[in-house]
């Protein structure tokens, strides 16, 4: 009796995590489901999904599974419990004590979640065959009740961590919320997949819907094959810094892994004067490498390009895997694209109505100290304000404004602040008297800076409220301030490179708003000149250190703040990660 084309179909060659499943799944799924003898008894004997019931029950009602590599599944055992209810306990995936279609499916699934950005023993992926072997033989109700569950609870994890992620962002201080993502775990998990028809189609609805995400999928498959294929030489350090033409002994290093990279092109031959030399297209070829990842475009062989050249391909792999696991805590649902700005890239993005980037710019970033890290959260920009005060935050005031005014009590003049009443009211712009000093140290006054070029707002600043005190800005000597790759250098508010563009972006379904109307704003307008948006700019700060952009290179970013490494620590521990507790309102403390 042969197996039927379709399910032949379902075997086929792949490899998930080190283990490669290829004849022995195929002979495994050949046996289970050749296994009725000619009375078309199932192995075992006929049992009536009935008789599952109270021991199904049982076990969901317990929270554990001890078949499981992670065996604790209390943080599903709601959503099992759900599950298993609509069906009066029945079996969802076993029919007659053999595997369904479904059930395969969703099996050779979650042995491929590796190539999700996930860990596939995560989801048991080493213990299916010999959990397909056993039920091919005689065997218990028991053995059929824990493959059947050991099934729902691996399906419920990899839906959920493929939607919204394995760790909930709040748990890192991540002001995200992954809550408008959830899904209906039961309903989805028993609709689309235990009774559905295209597993694959199903699951791959409910990943975020970017094109950055679908980039980096494609990147990570990539770069798992090239961490495979690379020996891991080193690029040795040129004796000088690398200059171009000049010998060097790295030659074979450099070209081998250029090419792998898709820096150098394939057919690249060495220069004619010298099979060994820094030549013209190896050059070309370290510039772009560079601009990949976030160093200066020198095309010299420096030590900090090298050390970079240097990275183990399997570090880029986990730099990939943790990016996609933050696009999951990302809204999928905003009203409009919202505009982006990746804080280790340095950069910021404002997307059209079709998801495309219509404005792209670089960005200063919030110094890596515990308070004046710029945070990553969503919100929405309602304003705008030309020609700002800035309004000095309580931190600042207290740590850098009054030690000065203390040392200098005349300071206030030279650089434009003024102190000034709860009502608005200027109290001096001169000399401060020991018994205003006593009120800013109180808090019962404040400091500002008026409005002009030197103001450290710059010309205009775009609000969203929020518990940080951060906005995107623009700042004074802007021309000197985006000249250097990595630009820590705020107190946590983002400073744009091009803010009249911005502005007539954000201002662009107001057609009075131009370009050339924003800067005379900017520049000769009325001081601290408020404009609303028609209707609020949903606003995205993320924190990824891997961005794979349309035009279909990848470029990598240092790790600024060590959130990847946090990351990765989190993710090397076991089930059940933290997660939002549905019931209690609150995440476990850190």
């Amino acid at each position: 009796m042969r197996v039927r084309t379709h399910e032949s179909r379902m075997c086929r060659r792949y490899v998930s995590g080190r283990v490669v499943y290829v004849v022995s799944f195929l002979l495994t799924v050949t046996l289970a489901l050749n296994a009725q003898d000619e009375s078309g008894a199932w192995h075992g004997g006929h049992i009536s999904p009935s008789a599952h019931a109270k021991p199904l029950h049982a076990l969901v009602l317990s929270g554990r599974l001890d078949d499981l590599r992670w065996p604790d599944f209390s943080d599903h055992r709601g959503d099992v419990e759900n599950f298993y209810s609509r069906s009066g306990y029945s079996p969802a995936w076993l029919q007659d004590g053999r595997p369904t279609t479904q059930a395969l499916q969703m099996i050779d699934i979650l042995q491929q979640a590796d190539a999700d950005g996930l860990r596939a023993d995560d989801y048991d992926a080493s213990r299916w065959l010999e959990r397909l072997a056993l039920l091919q033989r005689r065997h218990s109700l028991s053995d059929e009740v824990r493959f059947d569950v050991a099934l729902t609870v691996c399906a419920m994890r990899y839906v959920s961590d493929l939607r919204v992620g394995r760790i909930n962002p709040r748990y890192f201080k991540f002001d995200l919320d992954v809550g408008p993502n959830e899904l209906d775990l039961p309903m989805f998990v028993h609709q689309r997949l235990a009774d559905g028809k295209d597993l694959k189609s199903a699951l791959a609805g409910i990943e975020p819907p970017f094109v950055g995400y679908r980039n980096l999928r494609k990147a990570l498959s990539t770069y798992m094959r090239l961490a495979i294929e690379d020996d891991g030489e080193k690029v040795p350090m040129p004796e000088d810094i690398g200059y171009p033409g000049l010998p060097y002994a790295g030659f074979d290093r450099l070209t081998r892994l250029l090419r792998r990279l898709g820096d150098l092109p394939d057919d690249y031959s060495p220069a004619a004067a010298s099979s060994l030399a820094y030549d013209p297209a190896l050059v070309q070829a370290v510039r772009r490498f560079q601009e990949r990842h976030g160093h200066p475009v020198t095309g010299y062989l420096d030590a900090e390009t090298v050390a970079e050249l240097n990275v183990p391909l399997r570090q880029r792999v986990e730099q990939i895997r943790l990016a996609l696991e933050r696009y999951r805590w990302v809204r999928y649902d905003f009203p409009q694209p919202p505009i982006v700005v990746n804080i280790p890239g340095f950069h910021l993005y404002a997307f059209d109505a079709d998801g495309k980037v219509a404005l792209t710019m670089r960005i200063d970033v919030g110094e890596d100290f515990d308070n004046t890290r710029t945070p990553a959260m969503e919100d929405y920009i309602e304003y705008l304000v030309f020609r700002p005060y800035w309004e000095v935050p309580p931190q600042i005031l207290k740590n850098e404004i009054i030690p000065m005014i203390s040392e200098h009590p005349s300071s206030l003049s030279e650089y434009d602040f003024e102190v000034v009443a709860r009502t608005g009211q200027v109290v001096t712009r001169a000399k401060v008297t020991p018994e205003v000093l006593q009120q800013l140290r109180a808090g019962t006054l404040r400091v500002r800076q008026r409005p002009g070029p030197y103001n450290a707002m710059g010309l205009v600043k775009f609000i969203f409220p929020n518990r940080y005190s951060v906005y995107l800005h623009d700042i004074p000597e802007r021309e000197f301030r985006f000249l250097f790759s990595e630009r820590v250098a705020s107190h946590g508010c983002i400073h744009v490179e091009k803010p009249a563009e911005l502005a007539a972006w954000m201002l662009r379904d107001q057609p009075q708003w131009t370009l050339e109307r924003v800067r005379q704003a900017m520049h000769n307008g009325q001081n601290s000149l408020t404009v609303k948006l028609s209707k609020p700019l949903p606003v995205l700060i993320v924190y990824t250190t891997v961005a794979a952009p349309e035009d279909g290179g990848i470029h990598f970013y240092r790790d600024i703040y060590g959130y990847d490494a946090e990351l990765s620590q989190a993710l090397a521990g076991n089930y059940p990660f933290p997660k939002w507790n549905h019931e209690t309102k609150v995440l476990p403390e850190r």
